[in-house]
């Protein structure tokens, strides 16, 4: 040890010497110095208190969610990160030695190795490098799907109705052109009538909300969604030495589509709140969410989705998951879901302009009562520094630390797009998610049924041009209805309906079928 810490330094430093097993974030800065006999951490079991990490562009975020998730998979946990810009897929390979990496280790007291971390990459619908990740529309039900196509409050409700009239008629809806084919069902004249049967959804919101998916599918959007669905499960997954997977959604070949991948990966997240039993408080997450570029998921979102976001974080806690939400400032996020964020990383904040500096007062009031002038430093600290509260062992707050984060030891960068290809390629769910199959469902249920009726009105024609009077045929009227394919489909209909209505949960998402 080195000497004596300041007294005030000491108090804080004191509040993060935990017992149990932690993660090791930095040292404390105090008077212009970095004490490295002073270390800031997290205690593993409150991973799952959910957290925060912000700060302005170009301050560390990423280095800083790319740290924790090392230390997570060291630690046998699951990590899943959003990778926006197409830099965190070095993570998986070890980082760089070098000088500014040699004085970051001094001064933070680390003992700094090379090293890389096991990875599987995803990609949204398949566009970009990584395993397909699809959802069917059913299973992404009503509320998210409605952010995605940007209804508004009344569309989003009869887009539900349709919804529950698919999942009554068993009328499966796994990709676009199914949705699509339901609501052109239900505006059409045979379809008409249906409507009043699910509480009186307009023919011009339907064809809204026809308009909006076919505008929606013209930019390319139809990949995101069909078969085979993923698993979010795969997330759970420990690597054969007992380190934690990491699983990296490379979003870099769709980050112009901000409103879908944001949706996208709200829905990974109530798949996995459906899906996971409850276990209560954990020794360690069973998996930490980094949810990267977090306003997006926010910006225009209806009362029912902020709703819906709210309850999802209060409770999957429960279930062993830790979400953390990376923005710019605490602002971007609303203050329901900023209340349950018990660890908090801030990096700095701009003052240049009036809304900057309302930024800033906003987030300081964030932060518990503090021995630093947090405005000072919130504008003043450098690249790879922030200042930093979390949940002790006991679930209360720790004292305000100004920190020097420890630097990665994996790969700060992007490793080479054919290393990239090739991991993808080696990994064993490749070849169960790599190619979209095509089942029977809505689409060609509803084109079975038109062609059957016209079948049938034709057939009906005929009999009636060349009839008299009564049924010919040799049957009688019980008979020929029974036998004629109207009534076969019917019954067929009514096959598939019992016991099909879709049980859904939050945000309307499909409860999934083991």
């Amino acid at each position: 040890m080195g000497r004596a810490l300041p007294a005030e330094a000491a108090e804080i430093a004191a509040g993060y010497a935990f017992a149990g097993p932690a993660l090791e974030l930095g040292a404390l800065l105090w008077g212009g110095e970095c004490l490295a006999d002073a270390q800031i951490r997290i205690p593993l079991p409150m991973l799952n208190r959910h957290g925060l990490v912000a700060g302005a562009t170009g301050t560390g975020k990423t280095k800083t969610l790319q740290l924790i998730a090392e230390q997570l998979a060291a630690q046998g946990v699951p990590v899943f990160l959003a990778d926006i810009k197409g830099d965190v897929s070095g993570i998986s390979a070890p980082g760089e030695a070098g000088d500014k990496v040699a004085e970051r280790a001094r001064d933070v007291g680390q003992e700094w190795e090379a090293t890389g971390f096991p990875s599987e990459f995803y990609a949204l619908g398949g566009i970009g490098t990584g395993i397909p990740v699809r959802a069917t529309i059913t299973s992404f039900g009503p509320v998210l799907l409605s952010k995605v196509l940007q209804l508004n409050q009344t569309q989003e409700q009869s887009l539900g109705l349709i919804f529950h009239y698919a999942d009554q008629k068993g009328l499966e809806l796994f990709d676009l052109k199914d949705l699509r084919a339901v609501v052109t069902f239900l505006t059409s004249d045979e379809g008409k009538p249906e409507l009043k049967g699910i509480g009186g959804l307009s023919t011009v919101t339907a064809g809204v909300i026809l308009r909006a998916l076919t505008a929606f599918e013209a930019q390319g959007m139809g990949d995101f969604f069909g078969e085979p669905e993923f698993d979010t499960s795969e997330f759970l997954r420990l690597a054969p030495d007992g380190r934690g997977l990491v699983s990296v959604l490379e979003l870099a070949d769709v980050q112009d589509k901000p409103q879908l991948f944001s949706t996208f990966l709200m829905w990974l997240l109530a798949d996995l709140y459906n899906d996971l039993p409850e276990v209560g408080d954990v020794e360690k997450p069973k998996l930490v969410f980094f949810f990267d570029e977090a306003h997006l998921l926010f910006n225009g979102a209806s009362k029912a989705f902020l709703q819906a976001i709210t309850q999802t974080v209060r409770l999957i806690r429960s279930k062993g998951v830790g979400v953390f939400f990376v923005t710019q400032t605490p602002k971007d996020v609303p203050a329901d879901v900023l209340g349950q964020l018990g660890n908090r990383v801030q990096h700095a904040l701009r003052a240049f302009t009036p809304d900057d500096q309302k930024a800033l007062k906003a987030t300081v009031r964030t932060f518990p009562d503090s021995a630093y002038d947090l405005e000072e430093i919130l504008t003043g600290i450098g690249t790879g520094e922030a200042v930093v509260t979390v949940l002790s062992e006991k679930g209360a707050p720790t004292p305000v630390a100004a920190t020097r984060l420890r630097a990665p030891e994996s790969l700060m960068g992007p490793v080479e797009a054919g290393v990239l290809e090739g991991a993808v390629r080696a990994s064993v769910l490749y070849s169960r998610y790599a190619e979209a199959v095509d089942r029977e469902s809505a689409y060609e249920k509803l084109s079975a049924r038109e062609a059957e009726r016209v079948e049938a009105e034709a057939a009906a024609s005929q009999e009636k041009a060349g009839s008299g009077s009564g049924p010919r045929g040799g049957g009688s009227v019980v008979e020929q209805v029974v036998g004629s394919g109207m009534f076969k489909s019917l019954l067929r209909s009514m096959g598939t309906q019992i016991g099909r209505e879709i049980s859904r949960s939050v945000f309307g998402t499909a409860r999934r079928r083991r």
